[in-house]
């Protein structure tokens, strides 16, 4: 068998996404990207399930989105049922960078409440990005019900998720400023505040919120 100078990048492409230093690990990937191969896809979500390092997921990601979506979609579906968290994580992430909403019927309730707050905010991204129209208001009740969970950074990605659906999810909003637990108001109450007014910051949006609920107001007086 005769083996091509193509057969011979590839291979090279291949072995890189498995060296052990990661410099090796992002040219390769990026390679991958730069000239897809059918060949790269299964290795490319494979590594992605356990990459330690964030510059070589992102990489990896985007060689993804170079590669045909009918051949991607099916290995990243399979990945988002996996008992790995990162592996679900990262390839809802991906989902979402590709955007393709052939994907929206894996976005189950169960992966917008995972207990990996990674796999949740992932989910929460792509659910954004792939909801079909018409269905926002129930997914923004879905995501209003995630308020309160997490710290700061899993709160913020809420919250960017509630806004991104615009005034669809007003109403899911409005109901949780009313919930029992102070936290899911104070989250409830940020959001809204840092939908009005985007330059405010989160942290003063929650601080501003927490005050008010301390307070045992709603945020809704003299609305």
């Amino acid at each position: 068998m005769t083996v091509t100078g193509q057969d011979t990048d590839a291979i090279r492409v291949l072995r890189g996404l498995e060296d052990g230093r990661s410099s090796v690990r992002l040219r390769a990937a990026l390679a991958a990207g730069t000239t897809p191969d059918t060949r790269f896809v299964g290795k490319l979500v494979e590594r992605s399930a356990v990459e330690p390092e964030f510059f070589v997921r992102d990489m990896l990601t985007w060689a993804l989105t170079r590669h045909p979506v009918p051949l991607t979609l099916p290995e990243l579906l399979r990945e988002v049922r996996s008992g790995r968290g990162q592996a679900r994580s990262q390839a809802l992430h991906t989902l979402s960078k590709i955007g393709d909403r052939q994907a929206w019927p894996v976005i189950s309730r169960a992966l917008l409440s995972d207990a990996d707050d990674e796999v949740a905010r992932s989910a929460w991204r792509a659910a954004v990005v792939l909801v079909p129209e018409g269905e926002e208001p129930a997914l923004a009740a879905v995501l209003a019900g995630q308020l309160g969970r997490g710290g700061r950074e899993t709160r913020l990605s809420l919250s960017r998720a509630l806004i991104a659906l615009g005034e669809v999810a007003g109403p899911a909003l409005l109901a949780a400023t009313t919930a029992v637990d102070p936290s899911v108001r104070a989250h409830a109450l940020a959001t809204q505040r840092l939908s009005r007014d985007p330059d405010a910051g989160f942290g003063f949006a929650i601080e501003e919120a927490k005050r008010v609920v301390a307070l045992g107001g709603s945020g809704q007086e003299g609305k």
